[in-house]
């Protein structure tokens, strides 16, 4: 189909009365590749979404989705669309916000990934204080260490740690990720304590998702080492565990392990010889246009509880 014949969301308007609820509808089911998570998400049965959808396409006059029976894509007329849509959704939201913010209340139920680790200590503890504040709002938390396929999963926000790939997925920096070596003064007194990087292959390393090449800033220029040790795994958790039992050096986040830094448990090591990446703490979702109150009110409800520095980094009052 050719796609000079899609109409503008301006023409539309001039056709017909604009429905903007069948445009969202529209837009939120191209980005989750799926009408019916989009219609669930408006409180619509599959075939009420669907019926909306393909009404739109009739006034418009053009095709704006592939359908098939296990996903949506769009057609070359739906990315022509998908763009005006988005922003004429702004423009709605815009024009919304500057009569009042009771219509922007965050309302519907808001899907949630993040690292099993982080979640539990960082953000788990806060939940319950996020749903009083916004009372509109159900939270369905999914707590795992596999990457999830937002779209896929019908996720909103996703919380991730570290340097992030390149995606189409929009991010919001919420905190420093802060990494230091650490090890127990029990191991430190049996096997030693490295004072460069390179001693660092006389040691017994712990490693996190086979990430053994470790680089540091010296004097001289970056220097990276291969670490090497008998525990490999996936969870940070099974980590610093295998710390506090004194069985080596492990690379870790301070969100994780500033407590038993403060108590003496775990020291730091190498100090002088910073990471060469000291890597950030995201939210990240799918789409920057009509991003819904829910999502941006998580966003900025813990970006604001982590603080700059984080928490976890200030020294105790």
């Amino acid at each position: 189909m050719a796609s000079t014949a899609v109409t503008s969301p301006s023409s539309y308007i001039e056709r017909e009365r604009l429905d903007l609820l069948d445009v969202a509808l529209f837009v939120r089911a191209a980005l989750l590749a799926n009408v019916s998570a989009a219609g669930r998400e408006f409180g619509l049965s599959a075939a009420v979404a669907s019926s909306r959808i393909a009404q739109l396409e009739k006034l418009l006059g053009a095709r704006l989705l592939h359908r098939t029976t296990r996903r949506i894509s769009l057609t070359q007329d739906g990315e022509v669309f998908m763009t005006r849509a988005e922003a004429l959704l702004d423009a709605a939201a815009a024009a919304r916000a500057s009569v009042g913010r009771a219509q922007a209340e965050p309302q519907g139920r808001l899907r949630v990934s993040m690292t099993s680790s982080f979640g539990r200590q960082h953000v788990s503890p806060m939940i319950s204080e996020f749903l009083r504040r916004y009372p509109g709002v159900r939270v369905d938390l999914r707590l795992t260490d596999q990457l999830v396929d937002l779209v896929d999963a019908g996720i909103d926000v996703a919380i991730r740690i570290g340097a992030l790939k390149d995606s189409s997925l929009v991010a919001r920096r919420l905190a420093v990720n802060r990494r230091v070596l650490c090890a127990s003064p029990a191991y430190l007194a049996a096997r030693g304590t490295p004072h460069h990087p390179s001693d660092l292959t006389q040691h017994e390393c712990m490693i996190l998702s086979d990430q053994r090449d470790w680089a540091f800033v010296t004097p001289a220029g970056p220097f990276e080492v291969r670490v090497s040790g008998r525990l490999v795994t996936d969870n940070g958790e099974v980590i610093r565990d295998a710390l506090l039992a004194g069985f080596g050096i492990a690379l870790k986040s301070t969100w994780d392990v500033a407590p038993y830094l403060r108590s003496g448990e775990l020291v730091s090591v190498l100090d002088a010889y910073p990471l060469v990446d000291n890597v950030a703490i995201w939210a990240v979702y799918p789409s920057r246009a009509f991003v819904p109150p829910k999502t941006l009110a998580f966003i900025e409800f813990f970006a604001a509880h982590f603080g700059d520095p984080p928490y976890w980094d200030r020294a105790p009052r």
